[in-house]
């Protein structure tokens, strides 16, 4: 069918809907679906009808409800979007778009009168959106109210139908994840298109016994299907979605979500919209808005540097943006279109045919198997799109402590691996370098089980791919046991369990200047080493110097102190840290030594995981454990 048959054919196939927020959403997630001034206060009667009241202007340029057209443009068939309203009352409605650099532009207006209902529609052509642009449409009400209902963007065009599977994974996370059936099981929508939804219930608390349990169940019906496994992480979790979804379903879409996230099912609709109409097949991801302050998108974008193998911002991608404060109109950041080479799977859709040629995740328990598996999918072709207007809420990484705690073992070793796997580059230089940087650090900083799992992450990645299926539910084990070994690892509920500290405030806070130039870097980090090698005071060990918050506890105030209280990055507790030179010259001698068997040992390492590779990720060993 032509697009001109399409369109004489009926009704526009809608790519997402003009949506609300829910009863029993917080007033701090307006701003995300209406850009309100303090003066006007809109009515909202469900999820897909507002009233705008009287003598008002509301824009429609919010995060969930303006169009991202630059993305569609660059992506998909859509050449033309249609935006369709139902309107009542007394008023117009105004239709905008921007360009590139934020600059806006008028498109096209609709006078609204009389009391009937009244279909207005708007052609938008989005040849101009190559580089980015958002549409969006402005209400304006004379001396009576106009009530807006069921409004869609919508394109003409034949998308295909396609099925949908969701996959999540939970450990003893039973509240959200139950909370994020729920909000599938109550959008008839989303019903329409969801045909599985697995769940990888990996906990010691099982969501089945969750008092709502029942009425998700009822919900789902025959669609949801919990399987029961040992804790696997996070990889183990979603390959058994991709694994179910692969061998007992003939789903053309698998999206993956976690399950500590609170879900907007709408941004369901849109990824699945998306990947049908786009062009060649792409992964399509969804931002992050921060859990905690919900009116803040907190990724855009995100890549993965091949040169040092850390992720980041994507280039242009904004941070830690909070739409209460400014709207999307008055951030021209957020116009321009921005490319990402992964997306993390808080939410993250694959159509079926990308998984089917590109296997199943390493099985790296957690942290990296999402940027691995889009770089494997994208030497393969398949790009991965990060879309906005699609996003889910997600607690932030920066109020987790993975930078300190048992993690650290799975960034260091799946870094590792990704590096070898996907790095054109020499990475032994550069290894050496961030990792000595970051070994002395932790040295100074006290953290003595930071180092020591580091040590065991590099000497388990050059033992090579072999042991990575055995090491699935024996690393984590492994690595606490390490951490037992030593008291920065050790937590309690707060600082108020030992006695007050022995060094007053004010001279804690001097000693939190961070040095200014490399001279000055040179000679404090030498004055902390020459401490570290001395005896500490028998006092220390008993009473903290001092009391650090978490984002205090840097190595130039820790490094000249025998011990200090630390904070979690969560505030939840505080951690004892002990200086102890014999720890101090230990660790220092095995992580000099593991880091020189690294660069020896780096080309032949490189070669032996790249040959494991396509038997890492087959559906034939990931079957051996799942149905072991």
């Amino acid at each position: 069918m032509t697009e001109q048959d399409a369109r004489q054919s009926g009704t526009p196939v809608v790519l997402q809907r003009v949506i609300l927020p829910r009863d029993t959403d917080p007033v701090d997630v307006r701003p995300l679906y209406l850009d309100e001034p303090d003066t006007a206060h809109s009515h909202v009667s469900s999820r897909t009808a507002v009233t705008v009241p009287a003598s008002a202007r509301v824009s429609f340029a919010s995060y969930f409800n303006a169009f991202p057209a630059g993305y569609w443009k660059r992506w998909t068939r859509v050449t033309e979007v249609i935006l369709r309203l139902n309107l009542r009352g007394g008023g117009r409605v105004d239709v905008y778009r921007s360009k590139p650099n934020g600059d806006q532009a008028h498109v096209a207006g609709h006078a609204v009168r009389g009391g009937d209902w009244d279909v207005a529609e708007f052609r938008v052509d989005l040849a101009s959106f190559e580089d980015g642009g958002w549409i969006w449409f402005d209400v304006f009400t004379d001396d009576s109210t106009l009530e807006i209902a069921d409004a869609v963007w919508a394109t003409d065009l034949e998308l295909p139908k396609k099925t949908l599977s969701i996959g999540t994974t939970t450990f003893n996370r039973v509240d959200d994840c139950v909370a994020s059936l729920l909000a599938l099981g109550d959008d008839p929508a989303i019903l329409d298109v969801v045909t599985k939804v697995y769940v990888a219930d990996q906990g010691t608390k099982k969501i089945s016994g969750h008092p709502r349990f029942a009425e998700a169940a009822t919900l789902l019906g025959d669609r949801l299907e919990v399987i029961e496994q040992g804790n696997l992480g996070g990889s183990g979790g979603f390959s058994r979605a991709f694994y179910e979804s692969l061998e007992h379903s003939d789903v053309d879409q698998i999206l993956l979500m976690d399950d500590d996230i609170a879900l907007e099912p709408d941004s369901i609709l849109r990824a699945s919209a998306f990947a049908r109409a786009a062009t060649n097949p792409v992964i399509v991801g969804s931002q992050m808005l921060n859990l905690q302050e919900k009116a803040q998108l907190h990724s855009m974008g995100e890549v993965v540097d091949l040169h040092s193998c850390y992720w980041r911002p994507a280039p242009g991608a904004v941070t830690r943006h909070n739409f209460g404060e400014n709207s999307l109109r008055e951030t021209r950041e957020l116009h321009r279109r921005v490319d990402s080479t992964y997306n993390g799977w808080w939410m993250c859709l694959f159509p079926r045919e990308i998984v089917e040629a590109n296997g199943l995740p390493l099985p790296l328990f957690i942290k990296w198997d999402d940027a691995e598996y889009s770089l494997r999918a994208l030497a393969k072709g398949y790009p991965t799109v990060t879309l906005p207007g699609s996003a889910v809420w997600h607690m932030p990484w920066t109020d987790k402590n993975d930078l300190s705690d048992w993690t650290v073992y799975f960034h260091m070793r799946n870094r590792l691996v990704v590096a070898a796997l996907h790095s054109p580059h020499d990475q032994r230089a550069v290894l050496l370098k961030q990792g000595l940087r970051a070994t002395i650090r932790r040295l100074l900083s006290m953290e003595y089980s930071t180092v020591a799992i580091e040590i065991k992450a590099i000497e388990d990645f050059l033992a090579g791919p072999d042991h990575l299926f055995d090491l699935l539910p024996e690393a984590l084990p492994q690595v606490q046991r390490i951490r037992k070994r030593y008291a920065d690892a050790q937590t309690l509920p707060s600082a108020g369990e030992f006695p007050p500290p022995t060094l007053d405030a004010v001279h804690a806070e001097r000693m939190l200047r961070p040095p200014a130039n490399p001279a000055r870097i040179a000679a404090q980090a030498s004055k902390a080493l020459l401490h570290n090698l001395r005896p500490p005071t028998a006092e220390s060990g008993e009473r903290p110097q001092v009391n650090v918050p978490a984002g205090s506890a840097l190595w130039f105030l820790l490094g000249n102190l025998d011990s200090a209280t630390v904070s979690t990055p969560d505030g939840t507790g505080v951690a004892f840290r002990k200086r102890d030179p014999k720890v101090f010259r230990d660790l220092a001698k095995q992580a000099a030594a593991a880091y020189r068997r690294l660069a020896a040992e780096w080309p032949t390492a490189k070669e032996t995981w790249q040959a494991a590779l396509p038997d890492l990720t087959s559906t034939e060993s990931w079957r051996k454990i799942f149905e072991n």
